[in-house]
């Protein structure tokens, strides 16, 4: 005949390890609910960090922007975009170094500014919209007198 104290302690092992296993699963789906909700907000402290330094660059870029009175007086403003600038000068069929001459800049100059490495200052930018208003026989004729 077995003996009722290892009968009892088989049983109550038993018992507790069931009892143990419901908690642990319990335990197991809260922390993967954490784990999810914690990863949401870092996304969006990253997404908000990240719309933060643009605001920030943006508003950095109108305070340093001259008044409008001091921009009437210069003309008017002008835009520029690396990819048209690569694309005007291919269409010329023209490199760097002679784009750069028309301009009054070095090839180097105008290869950072095609690649978004540099941009324009605003002398340099009317210069390039005078380069854009001539046509292909005048940037022929001014780069052969030069």
């Amino acid at each position: 005949m077995p003996n009722i104290a290892s009968i009892l302690k088989a049983e109550i092992s038993r018992v507790t390890r069931k009892e143990v296993r419901t908690e642990i699963e319990a335990l197991r789906k809260a922390s993967a609910q954490h784990r999810s909700s914690i990863a949401a907000l870092r996304r969006q402290i990253e997404s908000l960090q990240k719309e933060l330094r643009r605001v920030s660059k943006g508003s950095a870029r109108v305070r340093s922007a001259p008044d409008a009175t001091e921009s009437a007086e210069q003309g008017p403003a002008r835009r520029f975009s690396a990819g048209r600038l690569a694309a005007h000068r291919s269409k010329l069929g023209l490199s760097a170094a002679a784009y750069g001459k028309l301009v009054g800049v070095s090839g180097q100059t105008v290869y950072h500014w095609e690649q978004g490495k540099a941009r324009p200052r605003a002398a340099q930018l009317e210069s390039l919209a005078l380069v854009r208003s001539l046509g292909k026989r005048e940037i022929a004729g001014q780069l052969q007198e030069e």
